[in-house]
């Protein structure tokens, strides 16, 4: 468990490139190619954590100036997703849920229960996290390895049942993610998309990026929406001019950047995803196998960048006048749009409009 643990501690840019290098060779890639796509995926995800903090460094403290100015009375703090997912591997259980997740995988892969083979070893964080609250609330050892096993079955269903709904919306052949942050979005997305396009006029909304740019023309622009969005967020922040103008141009720069960092992601994976299929049809003529990868190669994505965006005040204000809320989201402002990743996709784009759809649902 110590190995495990210490290959986990190496972060998914390090650990993921030495797994699909891995799985590559296996695959019968060419050893050069199977290097080379590892280490673009490890240098992808360097880039998008980057920028991904440079989101955080600039979100949260304007976050936090927002409650103080308002005087709300929040007393706890959100710590994000990199305190939670060391708190789970460190747990008894912890460490654990790796090979746990894995075995289950390869269970339900052979005897055909799911399609998706999940190579985002990284995320088992969320097994971990579950099964760990679970043995810290009942001191049993085997409902905690339960509870992860459950888990994990439930992550690969979601990640069959939107596997061609990514697939079609992100351009991404043979990817599924099969990812704790963003799978659970179906379960909410799929009956509200089904809601929403059997409501009159609702259902003739269509304000996906593309349309919003036609008609708005420079400020239909996603670069321009992120600046605007950001000087907006500086405002309520009672920041400088100086302060809210630097806020508006590092948004700008996520909304570029972050599409930029994904392609690179995508550039990796595509020569794993090819041989995968191949390998496939070749030892298993008539199936069919998704990639499980993370969600962090849909967050470039114009409408879940925007959408993710016009969250942060939402959810903010959705924190403010919870009834019995205490805590103040900070950490996980910055991954929001891995957080609505799929649902984006089951929109079909049409996210910021229905976006406030839902918003207005749960206030």
């Amino acid at each position: 468990m110590e190995v495990i643990q210490w290959f986990v501690s190496l972060g998914a840019s390090v650990m993921l490139p030495i797994l699909l290098f891995i799985f590559a060779l296996i695959l019968g890639i060419k050893p050069g190619r199977a290097f080379k796509a590892g280490l673009t995926v490890g240098i992808g995800f360097v880039g998008l954590n980057l920028v991904i903090n440079l989101l955080t460094s600039n979100l949260g403290p304007a976050a936090q100036a927002m409650v103080k100015n308002y005087d709300l009375h929040l007393s706890s703090i959100d710590v994000g997703w990199p305190a939670a997912s060391a708190i789970a591997y460190g747990t008894v259980l912890g460490s654990m849920a790796i090979p746990v997740s894995i075995i289950v995988n390869i269970i339900l892969l052979f005897i055909g229960i799911t399609k998706t083979l999940d190579v985002d070893i990284w995320n088992y964080w969320h097994v971990a996290f579950t099964g760990s609250l679970v043995y810290a609330a009942t001191s049993n050892f085997w409902l905690g390895i339960y509870t992860m096993v459950v888990h994990a079955m439930l992550i690969y269903l979601l990640a069959d049942m939107g596997a061609k709904t990514v697939q079609k919306y992100y351009n991404l052949p043979n990817i599924t993610f099969p990812h704790g942050s963003s799978a659970p979005g179906l379960l909410v997305a799929i009956p509200l998309n089904w809601l929403f396009d059997r409501i009159p006029g609702i259902n003739k909304i269509h304000l996906d990026p593309e349309t919003v740019q036609k008609r708005l023309g420079i400020f239909g622009d996603s670069t321009v929406m992120g600046t605007i969005i950001g000087i907006v967020i500086g405002l309520l922040a009672k920041y400088s001019i100086a302060k809210t103008l630097q806020l508006g141009i590092n948004t700008a720069a996520v909304m570029m950047l972050m599409p930029r960092m994904v392609s690179l992601l995508m550039e990796g994976l595509t020569p794993i995803s090819e041989g995968a299929n191949e390998f496939v049809q070749k030892k298993f003529p008539g199936r069919h196998l998704y990639i499980g990868m993370d969600s962090a190669l849909a967050v470039g994505q114009s409408s879940v960048l925007s959408s993710s965006l016009i969250l942060v005040p939402l959810t903010l204000l959705i924190a403010v006048f919870l009834p019995g809320n205490k805590v103040l989201p900070f950490g996980d402002l910055a991954t929001i749009p891995f957080m609505i990743a799929l649902m984006a996709a089951v929109f079909r784009g049409i996210f910021s409009g229905r976006l406030l759809e839902v918003q207005l649902i749960l206030l």
